[in-house]
């Protein structure tokens, strides 16, 4: 959803990056999207694993997360992705299922998808992060999907714009399409097992109908 519905991630990069350093850990922005995909708590483990050796609390994960939600929520409503909405009506033309498998766990924007997306996607057909034990780069969310669509990993495709989320769709035996909409070399996309790197959603959907899946 983010970084490929969505032109939201680098509102959250910027909120794991400030909300960490009210807390005296280190984030940077470019690495808030290494770890994009993840659920808030494994993410926040990860920063206090390394910076303070050990594991958050509960209670300091419920408030950290909160305290990013409530940042993120500061910045102007994010815009869908060039393309993405495009691209989603051809999908629905040739007569795919559409399903979201997000980290997101923000009701803010799982609930702009009808609003954005009209008729595109279905609440039972969405994995979030209440719906996971382990998140990306694990494949379970992809996994997941697959069973709550109905699918095999050889009747799907998972566009992903993630290093993890491209591996959790590699590690599900999906085929995995990599948008490179964010500041990461693409490169890190392709050793994270995409089988086709594109640069933008735009591009994926210009390029549609000509790919060999």
């Amino acid at each position: 959803m983010d970084g490929v519905l969505f032109n939201s991630m680098p509102y959250h990069s910027e909120a794991w990056h400030q909300v960490m350093k009210s807390h005296g850990l280190n984030l940077s922005r470019e690495e808030a999207y290494m770890h994009e995909g993840r659920t808030g708590a494994a993410t926040i483990n990860i920063v206090f694993q390394r910076e303070l050796g050990r594991e958050a609390s509960q209670e300091e994960i419920e408030k950290i997360y909160k305290e990013k939600s409530i940042l993120f929520n500061t910045h102007p409503e994010a815009e869908r992705m060039p393309g993405a909405w495009e691209l989603l009506k051809k999908i629905k033309r040739e007569g795919l299922i559409t399903m979201v498998v997000t980290g997101s766990g923000q009701l803010s924007l799982l609930d702009r998808l009808e609003h954005n997306f009209p008729g595109m996607f279905h609440k039972e057909l969405m994995v979030t992060a209440f719906d996971v034990k382990y998140g990306k780069p694990d494949p379970e969310p992809y996994l997941m999907a697959l069973k709550k669509g109905g699918i095999k990993a050889s009747e799907a495709v998972v566009v992903e714009n993630a290093p993890l989320g491209v591996e959790a769709g590699h590690k599900a035996g999906i085929f995995t399409i990599a948008v490179n909409t964010g500041p990461l070399d693409g490169q890190v996309l392709l050793d994270s097992g995409a089988n086709l790197l594109l640069p933008s959603m735009q591009a994926l959907c210009d390029t549609w109908e000509n790919l060999d899946l």
